[in-house]
C-alpha cells in the first residue's frame, strides 16, 4: 500500500505484498499444516463451487433458475470442448476436466474481490494442477497404447534424416508442458493484480500535492480499465488451461501422428 515517507513526500508501495502467504491465525511461521490465507480462499472457492453445482442444481427444474442455468451452461460448454478437441473417447474424463475449469474460474474471479487472495497467482497451486494433468495423461497414454504411446514423439510424416532431431525436440517439448502450463496461468494472474496495485498506489496522491489533481483521476481510469481487462483474463486463462488439458488428453488417446 502507498504510504508517505518520513523523509518527504516520496511514495513507497509494494505491489507484490498481496501475494505473500500468511498464517490465518497469529503471526508465526508458515508450516506444513498451517492454515493460511491461501487455505481460506481455496475453501471459499470450493464452497462456491458446491453452491453452484450441487445446491444450484438440486431442484432440477424443467424451467431452470438462474443459478441452474449457469451450472448447465458451464457443463455444456466444457463437455462440448472435451468432445470437439479430444473426441468422444475423452468424455469419461470429462468430470476431471470440468473440475479443473470450474476451480480455476472461481479462483480467478474471487481473486478480483477487494481484499481477496488470488490462489491461482501462486506457482505452487498451478504447478500442482499442471503436474497432475501431465502425470495423468502420460499414465493414460501408456495404459491405452502401451509402448505405442512413444509414437507421439516420432513424426513419421517427416523425412527420415530429420526424424531423430524432431523426436528430441518433441521429447523436450513434452516435458516442458507442465512448466509452461503452470507458469502461463500464475504469471498472467500475478501480473494483472500487480499492475492494478501499482496504479492504486498513485490514487491517494491528490492528498499530497497539486500534481495529484492530475495523477489521481488518471490512475482511477487506469485501474478501471485494467480491472475490466482482468475480468476477461480471469475467464480466458481458465479456458486456456482447460483446452490445453484437452489437447494433451487427445495426444494420450491418439498418439500417432
Amino acid at each position: 500500500m502507498a504510504t508517505e515517507s518520513e523523509k518527504g513526500t516520496e511514495l513507497v508501495f509494494h505491489p507484490m505484498d498481496q501475494f505473500i502467504v500468511k498464517p490465518l491465525f497469529g503471526d508465526g511461521a508458515v508450516g506444513l499444516f498451517t492454515v493460511t490465507n491461501v487455505t481460506l480462499w481455496m475453501a471459499i472457492t470450493v464452497l462456491c463451487i458446491v453452491a453452484l453445482l450441487v445446491l444450484g442444481t438440486s431442484g432440477r427444474s424443467v424451467v431452470p433458475s438462474r443459478i441452474q442455468s449457469i451450472a448447465e451452461l458451464c457443463y455444456g460448454f466444457i463437455r462440448k470442448m472435451v468432445e470437439d478437441v479430444a473426441s468422444k473417447e475423452a468424455l469419461p474424463y470429462f468430470p476431471y476436466i470440468m473440475t479443473l475449469f470450474i476451480f480455476i474460474v472461481f479462483s480467478n474471479f474471487l481473486g478480483l474481490l477487494p481484499g481477496a487472495f488470488t490462489t491461482t497467482s501462486h506457482i505452487a497451486v498451478t504447478a500442482v494442477m499442471a503436474m497432475a494433468v501431465f502425470l495423468a495423461v502420460t499414465i493414460l497414454g501408456f495404459v491405452k497404447n502401451g509402448m505405442g504411446f512413444l509414437s507421439l514423439f516420432w513424426i513419421s510424416a517427416a523425412p527420415l534424416p530429420l526424424r531423430p532431431i524432431l523426436a528430441l525436440i518433441e521429447v523436450i517439448s513434452y516435458f516442458v508442458r507442465p512448466v509452461s502450463h503452470s507458469i502461463r496461468l500464475a504469471g498472467n494472474m500475478m501480473a494483472g493484480h500487480a499492475v492494478i496495485k501499482v496504479f492504486a498506489a498513485f490514487a491517494p496522491m491528490i492528498l499530497i500535492g497539486w500534481i495529484g489533481i492530475l495523477v489521481t483521476p488518471l490512475s482511477i481510469i487506469a485501474i478501471t480499465a485494467i480491472y475490466a481487462l482482468e475480468v476477461l483474463v480471469a475467464f480466458i486463462q481458465a479456458y486456456v488451461f482447460t483446452i490445453l488439458t484437452c489437447v494433451y488428453l487427445k495426444d494420450a488417446l491418439h498418439p500417432h501422428h
